[in-house]
């Protein structure tokens, strides 16, 4: 039976299913509109490093053909065969989208879904709805990503430009050519064999009522009736084209594409050569008079001479004025980001979560929101007569309050450096100080540290277990040690540590020392066992 997910749920690939050799199927419609499908494969700094992981209806396959596009079949608007163990190394994400071609908005759209089939049986579903939208023209649908093991993530994250938009996110470039491009031919894939009176291969679809279909041997689920092999559509629209490897300055050549400046660029002095072009994954900054790039997930500008800073005279454009160029320039850099996900560090101090992904309500440190962006409660979150018996009595009492709505918080707590750890249902112990936000979704409780030698003999912490995220706060830059027979921390520095270490109050404290004027200092300590894999997480800082 098929799981159903939630926007922002995620499990690993080796969950769903044993094989690797996956159907994955996108259906999505409106009345009138068109869309395209595509899947971007992206590095591990989520760009495009390579155009040909691009595929879409003008390239339909990788090299190695780990990612093919199959067309529209089995009640699917399009689908795709993706071979997991096929993915070169460099390859760390899958990201399918659908995008608008043409007119419209994504609130237009009726039910539809993405769907992973393997050995013909499908093993997982994200379904949505047009309600889930507003004005977006894309959205992005879910993730394969490689996070030690293959996984796979419902994202459903709307985008408000189109396939142009969405390719400069992931750090393409658009080009536009002055005829559309041929239309290649389609036929049906060459993997699929004519069906057999035989039992189906392994990678099989679900037997169909009607007549026999083609039976892929990778087993793509097979079509309610017959159709014909799907024609590549003839787009005129502007042809997708990968980043561009830097080149050799050459003379001015007629404008570039949305804007790009043939002027010197930010940062050049007049006269000089033209800055080398910028690197994978980036692009040059627009220039003064044409749209800035689209926020969304935008890297800062880059090109620029190390050292000269963006909103110097020098860098600005010859015949723009300096304070609009230079305004431009210093703000780019601090531009809000956004990857898709439902937790966005947005720097070392400052954290971003959308609370349109995941369908559960935040639970953070009251006091801690520093902006927020759409329909957002703030309620205050109890916990009850018992809970502040036990928070008061243990020193682990938390002040919170409940985000919920559909928009983005940021949150912040006097410049501590904030870090996301994500739970898939294994667990954490951490300070309760030390926590400044979680999802709603997990579990916490007030654990004891067993020990002698101090007062009440015991020390404690809190415990979060399940699926979700925490935030965890800290002084400075923490540094996570394995943990061993011989691991000693200070109760004070300590931050966090995994719920599978034993956990042991020492103390250097002796009856006779108490006939000595002073000490030094580090008289309590804790003491940390476990397997191989436990870690604990200790900061620069004593409380």
């Amino acid at each position: 039976m098929a799981r159903e997910f939630q926007r922002g749920h995620k499990a690993k690939i080796s969950d769903l299913t044993p094989g690797t050799d996956l159907y994955v199927g996108v259906q999505i419609a409106a009345p009138g509109l068109t869309f395209d499908i595509s899947c971007f494969g992206l590095d591990a700094n989520e760009q495009l490093s390579d155009d040909r992981y691009f595929i879409f209806f003008n390239q339909p396959k990788s090299p190695e053909e780990s990612i093919q596009l199959l067309g529209a079949q089995s009640g699917d608007t399009e689908s795709f065969r993706v071979t997991l163990d096929r993915i070169p190394a460099a390859i760390q994400k899958l990201s399918f989208t659908a995008t608008l071609d043409g007119s419209g908005q994504m609130s237009q759209i009726g039910p539809g879904y993405i769907r992973i089939v393997a050995g013909g049986e499908e093993v997982v579903r994200y379904a949505f709805t047009g309600s889930e939208f507003t004005t977006e023209r894309a959205v992005m649908l879910g993730d394969f990503y490689l996070k030690d093991v293959w996984r796979f993530a419902a994202v459903g994250q709307g985008f408000d430009g189109g396939l142009d938009a969405l390719l400069k996110n992931f750090g393409g470039e658009v080009a536009e050519e002055e005829a559309p491009p041929a239309a290649a031919p389609a036929a049906a894939p060459g993997f699929a064999p004519p069906a057999q009176a035989a039992a189906p291969p392994a990678f099989g679809a679900p037997p169909a009522a009607q007549a026999p279909q083609p039976a892929p041997s990778f087993g793509a689920p097979p079509a309610p009736t017959p159709s014909p092999a799907p024609q590549q559509p003839m787009h005129a629209a502007p042809t997708i084209a990968a980043p561009l490897a830097p080149q050799t300055p050459q003379a001015p050549q007629a404008p570039s594409p949305y804007g790009q400046p043939q002027q010197p660029q930010f940062g050049q002095v007049p006269g000089q050569g033209a800055p080398p072009a910028p690197p994978f994954g980036q692009q040059a900054p627009a220039p003064y008079g044409q749209p800035a790039p689209a926020p969304y997930g935008q890297q800062p500008p880059m090109g620029m001479p190390p050292g000269v800073p963006q909103g110097m005279p020098q860098g600005v454009p010859q015949g723009a004025p300096a304070t609009g160029a230079g305004l431009q320039a210093a703000l780019q850099p601090y531009k809000e980001t956004a990857t898709g996900q439902r937790w966005t560090p947005q720097n070392q101090q400052l954290m971003r979560v959308d609370l349109t992904m995941g369908g559960s309500g935040v639970l953070a440190r009251q006091g801690s929101m520093v902006m927020y962006q759409g329909k957002v409660d703030f309620g205050y979150k109890s916990a009850g007569f018992v809970g502040r018996a036990v928070g008061n009595a243990t020193g682990q009492e938390m002040q919170l309050m409940r985000c919920t709505g559909r928009g983005q918080v940021f949150l912040a707590e006097e410049g501590s450096h904030l870090h996301p750890i994500e739970l898939q249902g294994d667990a954490i112990c951490v300070s309760a100080e030390s926590v400044l936000a979680f999802d709603e979704s997990l579990q916490y409780e007030v654990r004891r540290v067993e020990g002698h030698g101090i007062p009440g003999g015991a020390l404690f912490t809190m415990q979060f277990q399940g699926t979700g995220t925490v935030i965890v706060k800290t002084h400075g830059t923490p540094v996570v040690l394995p943990v061993t027979p011989t691991t000693f921390a200070d109760c004070n520095a300590v931050v966090a540590w995994s719920a599978a270490s034993q956990v042991i109050v020492s103390t250097q404290v002796r009856l006779r020392r108490n006939a000595y004027p002073g000490h030094s200092g580090e008289t309590v300590n804790l003491q940390f066992r476990g397997a191989p894999g436990n870690f604990i997480v200790v900061q620069p800082y004593e409380v």
